[in-house]
C-alpha cells in the first residue's frame, strides 16, 4: 500500500478510535456527581452556595442538591434517588441509619432556631424560654405558621410545643396555619400577615424580606439544632454512589471541610458552627 494510503487509513482508524472514546468519556464525565438530599435551611441559607463550590474544586465532584424538609430527604434516600444525605432531626437520622438505610450518621455542624415574630410582640414572648413563649402564643391565639412539612425545623417546632404543654395534633390554637412549606416560603408568609413562627437561625440572617419581623426568643439551650450527614447503604441501593458520597461526606467533616463551614457569614455574622466528632 502506498504510504500516503497507509496515513490516511491510520487518520481514519484514529478518528474511529476518538468516534468510540467519546461516549465512554462523556459518560464518565457525567458520572462524577452526586444527588444529595438536604434541608430547605442549607440551601436558603446560602451554605451551599459557598460550601460545594469549593468542595468541587478539591474533588471534582459536582453536588445536585434536592432541598426538602429533612423527613422528605430521609424519604427519598430510602427510595434510592439521593446518595448522600445532609439534614438536622437527629433521632430521625439515627433511626434511619438503625433501619439500615444509611451507613453511619457523622456530625458536622451546628446553629440553632429562633422564635421570630412582629417586632411589637403583641403576645409578649420576648425572652430565653421558647417553651415560656409558646403557651402565651396559645393562650393568646396569636397568629403562628408552621412549616407542618416534616422537616427538621417541624419536628422540633412539635416538641416545643409539647414542652409547653401543648399537642397542635389533637387541638390546635386559634391562630396555628401549617403552610405544608419550606422555610423561606414560610417567612415570607409570616411576614405578610405579621405572624409568629420558628425558623432557623441560618436562613433568617439570609431572609430579605423581613417587614415588621424580628427575633423574639433565642438562647434557649433546648433551640440548638444540630446536622448531620449520612451516606445512603448500597446494600440497599446498588445505584447509590459510595465512593462519590463518602468522599462529600469524608470532606464535610475533615479540617478542610469544617474550615469552609466556619468561613461561611452574613453580615459579619458566622451562620453555622463546625463540631465534627461531637
Amino acid at each position: 500500500m502506498p504510504l500516503h494510503r497507509r496515513f490516511l487509513a491510520l487518520l481514519a482508524l484514529l478518528a474511529l478510535a476518538c468516534l468510540l472514546a467519546a461516549p465512554a468519556a462523556r459518560a464518565q464525565a457525567q458520572g462524577k456527581f452526586i444527588v444529595m438530599a438536604s434541608t430547605t435551611s442549607t440551601e436558603q441559607s446560602g451554605l451551599f452556595g459557598h460550601l460545594l463550590p469549593l468542595f468541587k474544586q478539591a474533588t471534582g465532584i459536582d453536588v445536585r442538591v434536592v432541598a426538602v424538609g429533612t423527613g422528605q430527604a430521609l424519604d427519598m434516600a430510602r427510595r434510592g434517588d439521593a446518595d448522600v444525605v445532609f439534614v438536622h432531626d437527629q433521632p430521625a437520622e439515627e433511626k434511619f441509619v438503625a433501619e439500615g438505610f444509611g451507613l453511619q450518621r457523622r456530625a458536622v455542624m451546628y446553629n440553632d432556631f429562633v422564635l421570630i415574630g412582629p417586632a411589637a410582640d403583641p403576645a409578649a414572648t420576648r425572652g430565653k424560654d421558647i417553651a415560656g413563649a409558646l403557651r402565651k402564643l396559645g393562650a393568646a391565639g396569636a397568629a403562628f405558621i408552621s412549616r407542618g412539612d416534616k422537616s427538621g425545623t417541624h419536628a422540633a417546632e412539635l416538641r416545643y410545643w409539647r414542652a409547653a404543654g401543648i399537642d397542635v395534633a389533637a387541638a390546635k390554637p386559634a391562630g396555628y396555619r401549617e403552610c405544608g412549606c419550606g422555610m423561606g416560603p414560610a417567612l415570607n408568609i409570616a411576614a405578610s400577615s405579621n405572624a409568629y413562627l420558628l425558623a432557623d437561625r441560618g436562613t433568617w440572617l439570609n431572609f430579605k424580606n423581613r417587614g415588621a419581623l424580628a427575633v423574639l426568643v433565642e438562647g434557649d439551650r433546648r433551640l440548638f439544632n444540630q446536622y448531620g450527614v449520612m451516606v445512603v447503604n448500597p446494600a440497599r441501593h446498588a445505584h447509590v454512589k459510595l465512593d462519590l458520597a463518602q468522599a462529600f461526606a469524608d470532606w464535610v467533616v475533615s479540617p478542610a471541610g469544617q474550615a469552609a463551614i466556619a468561613g461561611y457569614k452574613i453580615g459579619g455574622e458566622s451562620v453555622f458552627f463546625p463540631n465534627a466528632g461531637s
